[in-house]
């Protein structure tokens, strides 16, 4: 079986940033990004989606967490398109319904190359600890964009900030783990197009 691995650096003039990914991993995260609520939800969809992932990033995090977390979602979703390749003989859907406490969260995803968002999350908190919980959604962006993914993610239930992220990262994790699964009765490309890329 194939490891399915993608790695992928960026350097602007705001941030630098490199990502190792492994599918077919044990759900271990190393890296520090600046951002301790991010590395905690990082380390979430890590362990949840069975992922192997390594973040290393340094960034403009004198004027805020903004672009380090943008290019990280960036990155992480080229590195995710680079170890899927061609999308032979994926799952290419995955779905996850997730509860922590009083949220619930839902995550669909189709690997369709079709880079969509529909973000339907009010958060009742504007930040969790020194976290702008407007850049979740700036993350799935980037990430959807760059890895050609169809990501639905709907809160159900929540009036805890911290926990409605917490759960949608786990849902995230378990969502793309599904569809990332090598389905061994699809031959070739999941799709009637011949192509998902």
């Amino acid at each position: 079986m194939p490891e399915r691995i993608g790695e992928v650096s960026r350097i602007t003039g705001e941030t630098q940033v490199k990502v190792q990914l492994k599918i077919l991993g044990t759900g271990k995260f190393q890296g520090v990004t600046g951002v301790p609520f991010f590395d905690h939800m990082l380390n979430l969809w890590t362990r949840h989606g069975l992922f192997d992932l390594a973040v290393t990033a340094q960034g403009d995090l004198e004027v805020d967490a903004h672009h380090t977390v943008e290019d990280i979602g960036i990155t992480l979703g080229q590195a995710l398109d680079q170890a899927l390749g061609e999308r032979r003989a994926i799952n290419r859907y995955g779905t996850a319904l997730i509860p922590m406490d009083e949220a619930l969260m839902q995550v669909a995803v189709d690997i369709s190359g079709r880079p969509f968002l529909a973000y339907c999350v009010e958060l009742p908190a504007h930040r969790v600890g020194d976290f702008d919980t407007e850049l979740v959604e700036e993350f799935l962006r980037a990430l959807s964009l760059h890895a050609g993914l169809t990501l639905h993610v709907r809160m159900l239930s929540g009036k805890n900030t911290h926990h409605i992220i917490e759960a949608l990262f786990k849902a995230l994790g378990r969502a793309l783990r599904e569809a990332c699964q090598l389905d061994p009765r699809t031959e070739g490309i999941p799709s009637t197009k011949g192509t998902l890329v």
